[in-house]
């Protein structure tokens, strides 16, 4: 007989103190949906490399949205789809008061007023240059890209948005977005900031979804270096400081380090976004029979929770949800 002070067995022995011991928990009001729309009508347009990720219309969108909302999704992110027809070098489309993105933003408010809608601010799904900021000659122009957020962010709280997520990584545009939205009335729109954007290799499908890829270069100007830590810190600060209300790392996976640092050092909500090439590699895995999906699934949302995200944005959101009411 070996005696040992500690046996951890003991409480992993049964699937009631498993449970009853569960450090970390996931639940369905923990997940935002990304979604994606477009113009049209009657369209549903699944997205080759998002097996299960469509491109909405809004009468489609709506249909869809009964779905989301009767298996208890309480948030989506809404991002658009416009044809390069409407695209110019100022994202000026972005803003038009008549623009498919905003009327539709107003349309599902008027449908699910309870359900959370969260935007995109930043310049790549409206640019003919496919950037996140103003190009002049070469280069992403940081001072310019704020101003024209400014108008995007204004006409999207005016449609009925509940939370506004820059996406653009310009430096001081939280700052400059919440001193606009408060000064037309609209102090009680939250900004989810992206503050630890990093420039991943993970991004490549949801740039299919919106067809917006740039049309040259890089986005390594604006978005941060993989190999940096302190930076995101410093990122998170100045976000921080300038109003934000949550701060997001994107992607999820890579960066569970940086999840746990900004959820140590801000006591503000920290996001996660569980972003669409980590979605793409568990679908194709599963889909070829080299894993369990829905476990690797649950297992990638758990170990995001646990680094300390307090919300995660996931196109898994509407599979995890129907594991999770079972339970």
């Amino acid at each position: 007989m070996i005696y040992l002070t500690r046996r951890p067995r003991r409480n992993r022995k049964s699937s009631a103190i498993r449970d009853l011991v569960q450090e970390t928990t996931l639940q369905v009001s923990d997940f935002i949906f990304p979604m994606f729309i477009q113009e049209g009508t009657n369209q549903k347009v699944e997205i080759k490399s998002m097996p299960g990720m469509y491109r909405f219309s809004l009468d489609t969108i709506l249909e869809e949205l009964k779905e989301v909302t009767d298996l208890g999704i309480r948030a989506i992110d809404i991002f658009p789809n416009y044809a390069e027809a409407k695209k110019d070098k100022y994202a000026s489309e972005s803003y038009k008061e008549d623009t498919f993105y905003l009327k539709a933003i107003t349309a599902i408010k008027e449908k699910f007023p309870e359900l959370v809608i969260m935007t995109d601010i930043a310049m790549d799904p409206y640019s003919s240059d496919g950037h996140d900021g103003l190009v002049e000659n070469g280069e992403i122009v940081n001072d310019a890209t704020i101003e024209i957020l400014g108008k995007m962010a204004l006409a999207q709280a005016k449609a009925g948005a509940d939370i506004l997520g820059p996406s653009d990584m310009m430096d001081g545009r939280i700052g400059y977005l919440r001193d606009t939205l408060d000064r037309e009335g609209h102090s009680n729109v939250s900004i989810m900031s992206y503050s630890a954007k990093y420039a991943s290799a993970f991004y490549g499908p949801f740039r299919d979804a919106l067809e917006s890829a740039p049309k040259f270069g890089d986005k390594k100007t604006y978005q941060m270096n993989p190999a940096n830590t302190r930076e995101a810190l410093l990122e998170a600060q100045l976000d921080f400081a300038e109003g934000a209300d949550m701060l997001m790392v994107k992607p999820a996976l890579s960066y569970l380090d940086i999840i746990r640092q900004l959820d140590e050092n801000f006591d503000i909500p920290i996001a996660a976004y569980n972003v669409s090439g980590e979605y793409a590699m568990i679908k194709a895995a599963s889909l070829n029979g080299w894993l369990d999906g829905d476990r690797a699934m649950m297992e990638v949302l758990m170990s995001i929770r646990r680094a300390g995200a307090k919300c995660i944005l996931t196109y898994f959101a509407k599979e995890a949800a129907v594991i999770l009411n079972k339970r």
